[in-house]
């Protein structure tokens, strides 16, 4: 499982390892029943704290997302994707308002934010 976290963001290390982990459960790179990593293994991987990894973990097990299993191991649940979906899409409606409030304060139009975002996607698309 490749993850990659970013010691300059904002997110903090283990939102952003339980957000990688959802959207590979979305893109259906991980599956229901599927093993995820030790929290060990993960941790010396990505070279951060068993912590850090250990809150991932149980945050994804409080949302359902994972099944941790005493002596086992922790496994991908039998998963609702449409419900994981629409909590994506309201994580991001949420990070959208924060760009519109940055926007506004920067004098930033909306007609300038879709240009970016249009542009943005053109770009993804060409690759």
């Amino acid at each position: 499982m490749n993850l990659i976290v970013s010691y300059f963001s904002q997110t903090p290390i283990y939102e952003q390892i339980k957000e990688q982990i959802k959207e590979l459960i979305l893109k259906g790179d991980l599956k229901s029943g599927e093993q995820l990593p030790s929290i060990r293994l993960m941790a010396k991987d990505l070279k951060v704290s068993v912590i850090t990894v250990k809150r991932a973990y149980d945050e994804l097990e409080h949302e359902k997302v994972v099944e941790m299993l005493p002596g086992r191991g922790c496994y991908v649940s039998l998963l609702n994707l449409d419900k994981i979906k629409q909590a994506n899409l309201e994580m991001l409606r949420e990070r959208l308002l924060d760009i519109v409030v940055f926007a506004d304060n920067c004098g930033v139009t909306q007609s300038q934010i879709n240009e970016i975002l249009n542009q943005i996607y053109d770009g993804g698309k060409s690759h």
